[in-house]
């Protein structure tokens, strides 16, 4: 049985890295007594996989990952159980049975994801609001982004889905995943160059809504979360409800 752990970091813990947040779950997952599975051979490890890694200094309310159990154990025990050790800027928000075909893990399915970012240093113009729809009407937005080995301009329109305003926040909705993958950082550079602002100037705080699959066929995009992909785990008390199932909606 494979099952998909959503989480929040947020305050201090947003400054670690991705390796420390996987050695974090790792000892998680003993002392909460998570019966998860682990790999065969000489050095056997859990079977854990990220959907997505978060950057460093980010906060994030939807964060997943992905394992495998020897055995079942209901989401209700989970949940409790992991939270029970969790420390102050990790909680687990749910704990959900998915396919169990490798291709539908997250790592492999993550298309796009939410951010709501705020202004931390600078100042941007009065009418910044009301610029961000002549931004994304511009036929190209192109920046320049790092290569491993070089710099190339590029055109990011296309990988963003929403862009608006939240009171003094700006909402996103990006690609995201291995396919492609947008920083929001990136987003921010590119807005600022719009409204004469130089980047360097400025500095922003990018919080992680959520994560998305997209469902949708022949080209129409049909984002749905990555926990909605899952079901609820239901106990011996509750065994009548269970369902084999990853894509019934009774979970919710």
């Amino acid at each position: 049985m494979k099952a998909r752990i959503k989480f929040k970091k947020y305050g201090a813990l947003r400054f670690i890295g991705h390796l420390d947040v996987m050695r974090f779950f790792q000892k998680a997952m003993r002392r909460a007594g998570i019966p998860i599975a682990f790999t065969g051979g000489y050095s056997p490890h859990m079977i854990m996989s990220f959907a997505s890694p978060l950057g460093i200094g980010l906060s994030s309310d939807g964060e997943y990952f992905d394992i495998e159990l020897k055995e079942p154990i209901s989401s209700h025990d989970a949940v409790r159980q992991l939270n029970q050790v969790m420390v102050d800027g990790m909680e687990v928000v749910s704990f959900r049975q998915i396919a169990e075909e490798k291709k539908m893990t997250g790592m492999a399915i993550v298309a796009a994801a939410d951010y709501r970012t705020r202004l931390t240093k600078g100042t941007l113009p009065d009418d910044w609001r009301e610029k961000i729809a002549a931004f994304m009407e511009q036929p190209e937005i192109c920046i320049m982004k790092q290569t491993k080995r070089s710099e190339k301009e590029v055109d990011i329109k296309p990988l963003i889905y929403r862009l608006e305003a939240e009171g003094d926040s700006v909402y996103m909705q990006v690609a995201s995943g291995s396919v492609e993958n947008l920083k929001p950082g990136l987003v921010m550079e590119a807005f600022c160059g719009f409204l004469g602002i130089d980047p360097a100037e400025t500095d922003f705080a990018h919080h992680r809504l959520e994560m998305y699959a997209d469902m949708g066929t022949n080209g129409d995009r049909r984002l749905v979360t990555l926990e909605d992909m899952g079901t609820e785990i239901y106990g011996e008390e509750n065994k009548n409800d269970f369902t084999e199932n990853p894509h019934d909606e009774r979970g919710r």
